[in-house]
């Protein structure tokens, strides 16, 4: 055995997963409604084949030869063997037919939750949820090393490190800032105006605005693609094919805008991740957490800047005719930016969008820790938006089937949306030490922020854990008041409230 023969393995894996990605963003893009049982099959047995090469005999033989003679690795294959080692020690108790089975699954459980939102009815798909709950239960055990909760066990796969002690701490103050902003907000603030924003705006135009928009912010198409789906995604594949996906309204053209500058944050990511680790683990994003501070960082710093959209708005008028001839920018900026309760979180507000997050974690923790019922979570659901948000879905669809993440069983991750956030507004703030970031978004070259990015996350792919990148990038860790500052100074001149 020797660190080639290790590598050439980890590369077949890779392959595996390659071709996986690909047929499951085929499934969400264009696959024909009755292909997915047979779609499941097949993604099922590649699943199970990736699986039993991670933690069978095989693995098993490299990882005991090279922890006997850890000289034979370089400092690069040291660090990959430590990844590896890290994901065979998490799985290595689950069975292999088992984790296939899950797989299929998982795979079925996509159309029919597309079924269930067509019909706005929970209840054809409470099955197939029912099932992922169950089998993540089941493997829950096997996960486990020393977190304190069942939920603990799961946060850990997307952020690791995470725990229910540290994010109950950290929502609760992001929670409470947050009502704090909105009451100020709605006691002193004058509200923008908000009439141009559902203007029709073809498909076709925002597809040719925010193509350019998310080309000069980096997102290079010789390297991706643009696709339709019910529930927008980014999937890589390798640096050089990270693909993005949105939906498409044509009288709501800011959600597809930053819809599409959000997925083409995780797609810039991933294609500047270095090619060394090309067909490691090691290769592609490191956390969850740090995955959507880099999107959101597009969506919410970019997407907020008054500098950024004082360009821009040109451009959207140029392209639209005289859609948006009669708007002053001022006007449409401050529009753009409006705060209020919704009851879909992909067309949430920058202010409200932690809270619907929150309520998500939430959910979940009653699911893993706490036992509730499967029949009970739609009024759980629905529940919680009246009290954190003031409002109540009236079916379904807006309500606890908007998203697609537990159709896939990725229970754990909702709180990856709020950590990213955080970090988002940490990462800008350890930023403009640097640089001027509202003079770059006012200029016509981006590429400085980029680059930042790049030097200070991008680059490592999985090498470096999420705390140390915030400590390296920012000098300090996880701080959820730089994202209060943020959210209180922009939504302050929104409302033109002085402080």
């Amino acid at each position: 055995m020797n660190e080639p023969a290790f590598l050439a393995y980890l590369k077949e894996i890779a392959l595996i997963h390659e071709s996986i990605g690909l047929l499951e963003w085929d499934s969400q893009t264009g696959m024909p409604e009755k292909g997915a049982a047979h779609r499941a099959e097949v993604s099922s047995y590649l699943s199970g084949k990736a699986f039993s090469m991670s933690t069978g005999p095989e693995m098993t033989d490299y990882l005991a030869y090279f922890a006997a003679h850890p000289e034979e690795l370089s400092e690069f294959g040291q660090a990959v063997y430590d990844k590896v080692k890290e994901e065979y020690d998490l799985n290595k108790n689950v069975p292999a037919d088992r984790y296939q089975a899950f797989r299929k699954v998982q795979s079925m459980a996509h159309s029919t939750w597309v079924k269930a939102r067509e019909a706005k009815d929970y209840h054809l798909f409470k099955g197939s949820l029912e099932e992922l709950i169950n089998f993540t239960k089941e493997f829950i055990p096997l996960w486990r090393k020393e977190e304190a909760t069942p939920y603990d066990v799961l946060l850990n796969q997307y952020e690791p490190g995470m725990t229910v002690a540290i994010l109950d701490d950290v929502f609760s103050q992001v929670r409470d800032g947050i009502m704090d902003i909105r009451q100020v907000v709605a006691e002193k603030g004058t509200v923008p105006d908000t009439s141009f924003l559902h203007r029709h705006v073809t498909k076709e135009q925002q597809r040719q605005f925010v193509t350019q928009v998310v080309t000069e912010l980096g997102y290079d198409f010789s390297r991706g693609r643009l696709d339709d789906t019910v529930h927008p995604f980014m999937l890589n594949l390798n640096r050089n094919d990270a693909r993005i996906t949105t939906r498409w309204d044509e009288n709501d053209f800011g959600m597809a805008t930053l819809g599409v500058i959000h997925e083409a944050g995780h797609g810039m990511y991933e294609q500047n991740v270095a090619a060394k680790y090309d067909y490691t683990p090691l290769a592609g994003g490191v956390s969850m957490g740090i995955h959507e501070s880099q999107s959101l960082f597009n969506e919410i710093i970019v997407g907020g800047s008054k500098a950024f959209w004082q360009r821009q708005f040109p451009a959207l008028q140029a392209i639209t005719g005289e859609t948006f001839a009669d708007v002053e920018f001022e006007t449409f900026y401050k529009g753009l930016k409006e705060t209020k309760a919704s009851f879909v979180r992909i067309e949430s507000d920058s202010l409200t969008y932690p809270l619907h997050i929150i309520i998500r974690y939430e959910i979940e923790k009653m699911i893993f820790n706490d036992e509730v019922s499967i029949d009970d979570l739609p009024q759980i659901w629905n529940d919680k938006y009246e009290e954190y948000l003031g409002v109540r879905p009236g079916n379904d669809l807006e309500g606890i089937l908007q998203d697609v993440h537990w159709a896939g069983a990725s229970f754990g991750y909702f709180p990856s949306y709020a950590l990213g956030y955080m970090y988002a507004a940490q990462l800008h703030h350890g930023m403009e030490k640097e640089l001027d970031v509202e003079a770059i978004l006012g200029s016509d070259d981006y590429s400085a922020i980029r680059k930042w990015s790049t030097k200070n996350i991008h680059q490592y792919g999985s090498s470096r854990k999420p705390n140390r990148l915030i400590m390296d990038a920012t000098g300090e860790a996880l701080n959820p008041q730089y994202l209060l500052d943020y959210m209180r100074k922009l939504y302050f001149d929104v409302y033109n409230i002085s402080e």
